[in-house]
């Protein structure tokens, strides 16, 4: 199988409790190379970095120093700083095959197999790799299972087919808006951006409105408002499975669980129409009107 480089980025990533740690030690093993784009932090995200490279990385980890252009405007309006310091990123890769992780997204060791069965099976057609999405809200004992989550999305680019990070960095795109043809694997993207202490919440999303809604912390609570306390509404589910083994320590440590039966309900009419079609879904495996970033192709045998 031909080489893979991986590549992720972050930005005051202990400041804002991201598993930015975890997120690297779980697509290590999957990868030749690890480029990593550390955006100039107000703490100590860099040194964490480095150090994780030295003892961990295997030989395989490079670090780009970066840092991002807070001032600019245009820039900062939805979030397209993110995809330009993904792509910042991926330009660095010295590899063809280039898989992505963000800082709150985690692979199960687990699907180490699917993934690697993905990679082998890609014929010259092929241009990215689709992978499942596991949405985690509040703590690590609940799941988002709704439409109004992404089930999936591109982790995995061939560099030569000019794939490059569009919009907030959730997905790819050829540079013309063309579509990449895709090939669907059923290995887990666990995504924890939404697991955090209302208190590291709050902070961390208003820092991210910035980048979306506006210039200053003010503009960016008024646009998050409260969404970032916790609540109980249709799509929450317990979850029972296992996390990747590297957040074992992070799950210890954090201490506290978020109470989803006895939380109060929140529901509007306007959640009727999302009910109706989950429920569709789950009666038929089809979600109708998903939003796509690639092709399905059939995958070689």
């Amino acid at each position: 199988m031909e080489k893979i480089s991986g590549f992720s980025l972050v930005r005051n990533g202990l400041q804002f409790d991201y598993p930015f740690l975890e997120a690297w030690r779980s697509i290590l093993p999957l990868v030749d190379e690890l480029v990593l784009n550390v955006g100039k932090s107000d703490d100590a995200s860099l040194e964490a970095t480095r150090k994780f490279a030295n003892d961990e990385g295997q030989g395989k980890v490079r670090i780009i120093e970066t840092e991002w252009p807070l001032n600019d405007p245009e820039k900062k309006r939805s979030g397209l700083i993110l995809s330009e310091q993904t792509n910042i990123a991926l330009d660095a890769c010295t590899h063809d095959w280039c898989i992505y992780i963000q800082a709150d997204e985690v692979i199960h060791e687990e699907d180490y197999p699917a993934i690697r069965n993905a990679f082998a099976n890609a014929g010259p057609n092929i241009e990215a790799i689709v992978f499942q999405y596991q949405h985690f809200y509040s703590s690590y004992n609940v799941v988002q299972n709704t439409r109004s989550a992404y089930r999936r999305e591109i982790r995995a680019i061939r560099k030569s087919s000019g794939a490059r990070s569009i919009g907030d960095a959730q997905s790819f795109r050829k540079p013309n808006g063309q579509k990449l043809n895709a090939v669907l694997t059923k290995a887990r993207i666990f995504h924890y951006g939404w697991v955090r202490t209302p208190e590291a919440m709050k902070e961390k999303t208003f820092f991210m409105d910035q980048l979306y809604h506006g210039d200053s912390k003010s503009e960016a609570k008024t646009a998050t408002g409260e969404n970032y306390r916790y609540k109980r509404f249709w799509g929450l589910q317990e979850y029972k499975g296992t996390h990747p083994a590297v957040m074992s320590e992070r799950i210890k440590r954090m201490g506290w669980t978020w109470d989803l039966k006895h939380s109060p309900y929140v529901f509007s009419v306007s959640d009727l129409k999302k009910v109706f079609l989950d429920l569709y879904e789950r009666t038929t495996g089809h979600r109708p009107f998903e939003f796509r970033n690639y092709r399905i192709m059939e995958l070689a045998k």
